[in-house]
């Protein structure tokens, strides 16, 4: 965090994985054990940009009938004292109502949005929806794209800058992009928003990595497969090691 000389820890889990009582669950435990901001998932049939882990969470929640309207609950419910950031896809903002969906996040705790599936520009009246409600709309941008759609993909973007830090889909790798700085640099030259960089990163070693260049470091399927496999107990140790690396010396150098 700009702030304390560190990067912020984002920290993704998805509303009604593996239960809606255990999500919210898992919000609080995240927040509790160091996450700075939380980005809550909604499930979404056809995730076309997340990975098989985070698939897997989105079918389980679809599956016990996890809707646009519970994962709003499961925010309200949570009560988080870190900014909420909602991600999702088009189709369920769409078919929820946009001035709906808006009005109801806001009033449910959150205070940004990501919408993976929209590119700047092209559906001009939702980015204008939301432009006009108390929700910052977060641009998600890759290492690939163009100093023209950059551009335009950051202007008058509020909150933060969501890089994708490779191309493909979410998921935990071996090592962070060697390009990554450099991806960053081209990003902080176009806007003066902090930057985070995600997808691909999940262990704390590659956490300090990305911290070394990015305003924030986004941890998605790593946090999922940990409450896969050792429950709420085991995703807060996840998390509180992810923290503690970004306030390491070589994690705080900015």
């Amino acid at each position: 965090m700009r702030g304390e000389g560190r990067a912020a820890l984002i920290t993704y889990l998805a509303a009604g994985h593996p239960t809606a009582a255990d999500s919210i669950a898992a919000l609080r435990r995240a927040a509790a054990a160091g996450a700075d901001l939380v980005e809550v998932g909604i499930p979404f049939s056809d995730p076309l940009a997340d990975g098989p882990t985070i698939q897997r969470a989105t079918q389980t929640a679809l599956a016990r009938g996890m809707t646009v309207t519970g994962a709003l609950a499961v925010v309200r419910a949570a009560r988080l004292d870190v900014p909420v950031v909602l991600m999702t896809y088009l189709n369920p903002v769409r078919a929820y109502g946009v001035e709906r969906f808006l009005a109801d996040a806001h009033a449910a705790g959150a205070s940004g949005l990501i919408v993976t599936d929209l590119p700047a520009g092209v559906e001009p009246a939702l980015e204008a929806a939301v432009a006009a409600s108390p929700l910052a709309l977060i641009p998600l941008v890759a290492p690939t794209t163009g100093p023209e759609r950059l551009t335009r993909a950051v202007a008058g973007a509020r909150g933060f800058v969501y890089l994708i830090s490779r191309l493909g889909v979410t998921g935990v790798r071996d090592a962070v992009p060697p390009d990554l700085a450099a991806a960053v640099a081209r990003v902080r030259a176009a806007t003066d928003l902090p930057v985070a960089a995600g997808f691909g990163i999940g262990t704390p070693a590659q956490v300090r990595a990305a911290a070394g260049c990015a305003d924030g470091v986004v941890v998605g399927s790593a946090l999922v497969e940990a409450l896969d496999t050792g429950g709420l107990d085991a995703l807060a140790r996840l998390v509180g090691a992810l923290a503690a690396a970004l306030r390491t010396p070589a994690g705080a150098a900015r």
